[in-house]
């Protein structure tokens, strides 16, 4: 016997081999809707799950960053407050950002001006 949790459309988003608060409905291992996800993910290609989760996290990163940024901004937390090492990660990136955005400021400002 296997436990599902389902979505709000009725999809299964987690199987547990036992019951847990999210996971209580019990369905056979041979239940249409467990071949499924289990034909599912043998037509995908290995280490593909693994791929494009990697993939996201590189994406996500930026968003982490700007919320940190965001949240710092508004006083919400103070960058003291974050552990040393993060401060330190998040100062090193904070520098790779200026250097890159002066290597892409091209034109001077002063060109501009009438």
């Amino acid at each position: 016997m296997l436990y599902v949790q389902r979505d709000q459309e009725g999809h299964i988003v987690a199987i547990n081999s036992h019951a847990t608060a999210e996971c209580y409905e019990a369905l056979d291992a041979n239940h249409d809707d467990i071949k499924a996800i289990l034909e599912g993910n043998k037509s995908s290609k290995p280490g593909e799950h693994t791929s494009q989760l990697r993939e996201s996290d590189l994406d996500f990163i930026r968003v982490v960053e700007d919320l940190i940024n965001l949240l710092i901004s508004k006083n919400v937390i103070c960058f003291t407050d974050l552990p040393e090492e993060a401060q330190r990660k998040i100062n090193h990136r904070r520098n790779i950002r200026a250097a890159l955005n002066r290597e892409l400021d091209l034109l001077d400002d002063e060109d501009f001006l009438i």
